[in-house]
Order: structure tokens, then C-alpha cells, then sequence
């Protein structure tokens, strides 16, 4: 993507805020009287634009603006809403080459990642497009009194649905949040992190483009303390992702209000290498699902855990596959990582790997940034003989590192891999029959087998979400869009037999309560 293509593109998306720019005002002279932060690209620190900010006062009155118009777009058919994402799956994948260019830009990621994200999202789309019809029809269910009552359950949205959404996948969180909730009903106000602010505009700019009427999807940056908070304070339902000590925030101002909430959250993952699984297969496993996204990510693995009778070949070969990784700044598939998304983050995975190597770990490959490449550039890398005392030991480092742990029975490795706060991911490598047998006593939101997350998270009709302090609710499944409404049962009385109305009316209808009851234990 060129200078001026991106600086149209910017010019274009901000365009769409109507909170900043009016009709007789351009971005120019709408930014003079906003508060701007700079956005920069991650592989260079340089600034790539200013984006506005929105006060609390702004979002509170997108909220305001969201609630009036809910009603008309609920008033739309699942179908019509329905194929409104449909069309949007079909401009994303006209627009491919575009957007990942903005994945890259904005994240730092690799080609093959911001694929990765691509694929995903319009996986997401095509699945609610072809669930969402049926899954809000109104659903007969069995009668408690036959022949006297009748019964149904139908689903309607909850209102207006605050999504909060953070850096690392920018498009598809959006899309696994936002457009179940809209198919829903609902009307959406969300939240993008600052540094991703241009791929949540573009995706909002093709889904009007697609017929989805803009007054349905707002979308709103800013500080993440106030502007979150005033999501979470305004909204009837909030779907957060990101860090645990955040989750617990919205979690109580949610409660505090009696709304519902999903909370996507941290992870620190762990990976169990079965006794007999090939070294070199397993390695590369645990290298593709700790690496993800330059390790940048909720589910990607960040412990693994090896039989003690072959650790020292493990480490071997995890250190051999780990130093050949390369990393790179390409618009093809050339390089096999990209970069660390800021400043922050790099000092976030320096810190932590020093701070293990000064208290005992040993080095097995990279541990060091790599400034001949980007400034925020870091080399795979692979720890063991990690301390209790280490930070990284028990907290998520969310960069590209793997520590590697030896057991001497599954049944030790089963209890330290459970042994965390979190529970969000894992993975078994080995015979699929013993992995499976192990997967089940895992305490994991998901388990994925010969694999280190992409079989799960791949899975649109599977739920994806975590147990302990990795969240609450799950996205993705039919969950994940019911998840956005409230039940609603209708139960209808009526025939020639009337309930009861007074207690004397039970002479009469008791024996055949009675008689339904004995015909109805006997049904299958």
C-alpha cells in the first residue's frame, strides 16, 4: 500500500465518524479542535497519522443514538440481516488484498497471520449468515400440560450491545462479536484499540457499503479506562476481549447494573507432549501455536511440557526449528513472523525473558530483540529450567516465547498443566485416542489435539472461551449469537378443557393430570 493510497484510505475512514467531522467541516479543520494521539507503525516507530478521541461525553451519546435506532433495525427480518452478511463476506474477500495490507500496517504482523485473521473472519461471517434464520425462529417445546397448553420459546435482542475490542486481531474480533450481535437485532457501539482504529473503520465502511444501515454499527476510540467504562456504564450488554485485570473491571460495573457480559481473557497455555510422540513433529507444533501472531495472542501456547526421558532431544530440535524462523517485514508469505506491535510490548517480553535468564533459566534459542530488523523486533524464543520465581513462570508473556517443562508421569504433567489461574487453551500432541483421553482433564475452555489452537479456533460452530480467570460466556456456536438476546417463552391455554380457576375445579381435572403423568412417564 502506497503513502497516498494510505493516506486517502485514512482520510476516507475518518470521514465516517460523523462525531468528528460534519458536512461543512473537513477532517483538517475537525482535527484542529479534537485531541489526537499518534499512531505508529510498528516496524519503524514513525507516526503513520493522528487519530481523534472521543470524550465520555461522545460515547455516551452514541449509545443514546444506537437506542433510538434499534427498534427500526430489529424490526428487520433474520433473513434480510442475514444476507446483509453474506454481502459483507463478499466485499471482505473483494477487499483482501487491501485489508491485510492494513492488518499489516497497523499490527506488524506477518502475510501468512494477517491471512490467518482474514480466513477467520469471513469463516465467522458465512457461518452466522446460515445459522441466524433459524436459530432466532420461534421454537415449539413440549408442553408440560398436553392438550391443555401449547408453548413456544422465541429470542429477541437485548438492545444495544457495547463490544471492546483490543489490537491483536483487529478485523476478526470485530466480526466474531459485532455481527452475531447486529444478526441478533441488536444495534452495536464499539470500542477499537487506538492502534487498530483503521481496520475497525474499514470493516464498518464495507459493511454499510453491503446494506447494513449505518446508523446500526458506531464505532468509537479513546482513552481505555474512560471510554470502556463509559461503554460499560451505557450499554444493555457488553462482549469484552482482553487482559484479566480488565475482565474483572467491566465484569463488576456489569453486575452493578444487572446486564450481561462475555469476557474473553488471558491465557497462559500449556502444551502436553505425550511419551513416544516424534520430537520433530512436536516441536513443530508447539512452535506454530506459541509463534501465532508473533505470539501476540489469548490462546497461543506459551508452555510445553516433556517426558524427562527425552527432554534433552526436545530441546534440541525445538532450538534448531525455533533459530530457523524467520522474521521480516514482507507483502508475501516469505517471512514466518513479523514484529512486535509497539514499544510496550517489546519491553513487556524483554523484561520478562531477562528476568528469567538473571534468575536461573536457561537459554535455549533467541532471547534478544533484533533492531536490524524493526525496533520492535524479537527472536523466537525457548526457556527451560524456568524458576518458581520468574515472572514469566505463571504470568502471560503474549510474545514470541516457549518455555519448555519436563514431567515424569502424564498424570504430573495433567496437574501442572491445570496448575494456573487460567484456562482459556491447551493442547495434547501424541495418539490421537490417549491425547483425547488426556484432553478431558484438562481444565481448558478448548483442547486441541496434534494441534496448538488453529483446529479450535477454526471452528465457528464450535464455543471458544475460557474457564478460571481466562472469562466468562463463549463466542462463536450458536452461543455466540444467542448470547446477544433474551428468551422469551409464550405459553397459550386453551380447547375445550379450561384450567383451573378455583380450587373446587380439581374434582374434576385431577384424574386427568394424573392419567397424563402415568402416560407420560411412559413415553420414550
Amino acid at each position: 500500500m502506497t503513502d497516498t493510497s494510505i493516506s486517502n484510505l485514512i482520510t476516507h475512514l475518518l470521514e465516517q465518524t460523523d462525531a468528528f467531522v460534519s458536512e461543512d467541516t473537513s477532517v483538517d479543520e475537525a482535527l484542529k479542535n479534537v485531541p489526537t494521539v499518534a499512531v505508529l507503525n510498528p516496524w519503524n516507530n514513525k507516526r503513520i497519522y493522528e487519530l481523534p478521541q472521543h470524550s465520555v461525553e461522545q460515547v455516551v451519546a452514541s449509545v443514546d443514538y444506537a437506542r433510538e435506532y434499534q427498534p427500526i433495525w430489529a424490526g428487520y427480518s433474520a433473513s434480510s440481516r442475514a444476507s446483509f452478511a453474506l454481502a459483507l463476506h463478499d466485499a471482505l474477500v473483494k477487499h483482501e488484498a487491501q485489508i491485510l495490507d492494513l492488518l499489516q500496517l497497523e499490527t506488524g504482523k506477518s502475510r501468512a497471520h494477517a491471512f490467518e485473521e482474514f480466513a477467520g473472519s469471513v469463516g465467522s461471517l458465512r457461518y452466522y449468515a446460515r445459522i441466524t434464520p433459524s436459530a432466532l425462529r420461534r421454537q415449539r417445546t413440549k408442553s408440560g400440560v398436553p392438550i391443555l397448553t401449547k408453548s413456544y420459546v422465541d429470542h429477541s435482542p437485548v438492545g444495544v450491545v457495547g463490544v471492546i475490542t483490543p489490537w491483536n486481531y483487529p478485523l476478526a474480533l470485530a466480526i466474531f462479536d459485532v455481527i452475531p450481535a447486529l444478526l441478533a437485532g441488536n444495534t452495536v457501539v464499539q470500542k477499537v484499540d487506538n492502534q487498530t482504529a483503521l481496520t475497525g473503520l474499514f470493516a464498518r465502511a464495507l459493511a454499510i457499503e453491503a446494506g447494513l444501515p449505518e446508523e446500526a454499527w458506531s464505532i468509537v476510540v479513546g482513552d481505555g479506562a474512560s471510554v470502556g467504562n463509559a461503554i460499560t456504564d451505557n450499554v444493555d450488554y457488553v462482549a469484552f476481549t482482553g487482559s484479566t485485570a480488565t475482565g474483572r473491571i467491566v465484569a463488576a460495573r456489569a453486575a452493578a447494573r444487572l446486564i450481561g457480559c462475555s469476557l474473553e481473557l488471558g491465557g497462559k497455555n500449556p502444551m502436553i507432549v505425550l511419551p513416544g510422540a516424534n520430537a520433530h513433529r512436536a516441536a513443530e507444533i508447539a512452535l506454530a501455536g506459541a509463534l501465532g501472531n508473533t505470539g501476540q495472542l489469548c490462546v497461543s501456547i506459551e508452555r510445553v511440557y516433556v517426558p524427562n526421558t527425552s527432554i534433552d532431544e526436545f530441546l534440541k530440535v525445538i532450538a534448531k526449528a525455533a533459530n530457523a524462523r524467520t522474521v521480516g517485514r514482507t507483502s508475501d508469505f516469505s517471512a514466518d513472523l513479523g514484529t512486535l506491535t509497539g514499544p510496550a510490548q517489546l519491553e513487556r517480553v524483554k523484561g520478562m525473558v531477562d528476568d528469567a535468564v538473571a534468575k536461573g533459566a536457561r537459554l535455549i534459542a533467541g532471547g534478544q530483540a533484533m533492531p536490524d530488523v524493526g525496533p520492535n523486533a524479537y527472536a523466537p524464543t525457548v526457556l527451560t529450567d524456568i524458576p518458581a520465581s520468574a515472572r514469566l513462570d505463571r504470568n502471560e508473556v503474549f510474545g514470541p516465547v516457549v518455555q519448555v517443562y519436563g514431567y515424569e508421569s502424564v498424570e504430573q504433567a495433567i496437574a501442572l498443566a491445570n496448575d494456573t489461574e487460567y484456562g482459556l487453551n491447551a493442547s495434547v500432541v501424541g495418539p490421537e485416542s490417549e491425547a483425547v483421553a488426556v484432553a478431558t482433564k484438562l481444565r481448558a475452555g478448548s483442547v486441541n489435539i496434534n494441534e496448538g489452537y488453529r483446529a479450535s479456533f477454526a471452528s465457528m460452530a464450535s464455543p471458544m472461551g475460557g474457564m478460571k480467570a481466562s472469562g466468562q460466556g463463549r463466542r462463536n456456536g450458536i452461543g455466540g449469537l444467542l448470547r446477544f438476546t433474551e428468551a422469551r417463552t409464550i405459553a397459550t391455554a386453551g380447547g375445550p378443557i379450561k384450567l383451573p380457576t378455583r380450587s373446587k375445579h380439581y374434582n374434576r381435572l385431577a384424574p386427568l393430570l394424573r392419567l397424563l403423568t402415568s402416560i407420560q412417564r411412559r413415553l420414550p
